[in-house]
């Protein structure tokens, strides 16, 4: 009777075992973009590190009408990152950044990983290009350290020190107003911007011409320092007065 309880037993932990393995197969990148039209590095994305709790931060700019917006990520970095196979979903609920302009997902990690964020947008799988977490070798540096230059009444001119870390690939800035709400979005190469001349910007998120800074008011801007492998090395944010 003990020989046939351990048979059945055993019987149902390799069943258990098989539909894990096929639950997990079924969550992959590549089973999700198979024989469907996909578009790679068609979503902008990056991640950081927390600077108080080490969380990794995945940001990503959702088009307007994207749906269906997943979270994929590897075991950890030593896979082949090209490798949609390598991916699994995860469910991780997305959080608004910048009042929703861009969407934020918010994860703890013993390990490092590569990252995938997709959505669908006119009948195709958008993906972005992998994303490298670094939040234990290379966690991110968040400070103030940047340069305003308000000479130009309302056209505030941002400077910081140019590749600080070593590996960037390019700057993303956000200027937004005291309610965190986004009024630019933009990326340009050189370590300087000026609101709101896009004379040097290289990709910009900024969907309508930015409104004019009202002398005396507050804003905000953040600077993003983005390595090849999408990984934020250094954070700024600074409060100051338009002048």
């Amino acid at each position: 009777m003990n020989k046939i309880k351990y048979i059945i037993v055993s019987l149902l932990a390799l069943i258990s075992c098989s539909k894990d393995n096929d639950d997990m197969l079924l969550d992959t990148l590549q089973n999700y973009v198979s024989n469907k039209s996909f578009e790679m590095g068609a979503v902008i994305a990056c991640a950081a590190s927390d600077e108080k709790t080490n969380d990794v931060l995945t940001f990503y700019y959702p088009e307007t009408g994207a749906t269906n917006i997943r979270f994929y990520e590897t075991q950890n970095a030593q896979v082949n990152k090209d490798d949609f196979s390598n991916y699994l979903k995860v469910s991780i609920q997305s959080e608004p950044f910048f009042n929703g302009y861009l969407g934020k997902f918010t994860q703890s990690s013993s390990n490092e990983k590569w990252i995938i964020v997709t959505f669908e947008l006119d009948n195709e799988i958008k993906i972005s290009n992998p994303i490298r977490s670094k939040q234990i070798t290379k966690p991110t540096v968040w400070n103030d350290e940047v340069t305003i230059n308000q000479s130009q009444s309302g056209m505030p001119n941002f400077m910081w020190e140019d590749d600080a870390f070593g590996d960037n690939a390019i700057y993303f800035q956000v200027v937004s107003d005291e309610q965190n709400n986004l009024l630019s979005g933009t990326y340009t190469y050189d370590n300087y911007f000026q609101y709101y001349n896009i004379s040097n910007v290289v990709l910009n998120i900024t969907t309508e011409t930015p409104i004019a800074l009202i002398l005396g008011n507050n804003y905000n801007f953040t600077l993003m320092d983005v390595s090849e492998d999408n990984w934020v090395n250094w954070v700024i944010l600074k409060t100051f007065k338009a002048q």
